[in-house]
């Protein structure tokens, strides 16, 4: 979803937002920075399969993902990272890595983890290494409907 389609499906669901064009970065935290939003408020998302389905694990850029909580959280049998040359054909709009934390536009169910949704905003690249969405966080909980669990260190 380049970045136009991503604004004009929030614009279509009526929800407010920032767009922050920063100097590509292509480290959650390289992109928080640029974009001067605190680290435990911008979205990373890392892509996961549980028993064999690709979902989305959404996490503050300060954190990290501990696969055997998401295990126990999912109730997955088996749960891996998923390379980027794996799921590069799903996102064809996208620049590799910088996805917004959308699964549901994907086919993906979203898994967000807590810290995120203890916060107001939420902060997301929007398909490209240069721009930012953010909006709040309960807005994005409307559109997405992602599971809010315990996953990170």
């Amino acid at each position: 979803m380049p970045v136009n389609q991503l604004k004009k499906y929030l614009d279509e669901q009526h929800v407010k937002y920032f767009s922050i064009i920063h100097s590509d970065a292509y480290t959650a935290q390289e992109v928080a920075a640029a974009a001067h939003i605190a680290g435990r408020k911008m979205a990373k998302v890392v892509v996961v399969e549980l028993d064999g389905e690709t979902a989305m694990a959404v996490l503050p850029a300060d954190r990290k993902v501990v696969l055997q909580d998401l295990r126990e959280v999912t109730g997955s049998e088996q749960v891996r990272f998923v390379s980027e040359s794996k799921f590069k054909d799903r996102f064809p709009d996208c620049e590799i890595g910088a996805m917004p934390p959308f699964g549901n536009l994907y086919g993906m169910q979203v898994y967000v983890a807590d810290p995120l949704a203890m916060s107001d905003t939420i902060a997301f690249n929007a398909g490209t290494h240069s721009e930012v969405i953010q909006m709040d966080f309960i807005d994005f909980e409307r559109l997405v409907q992602p599971r809010v669990v315990s996953f990170t260190t």
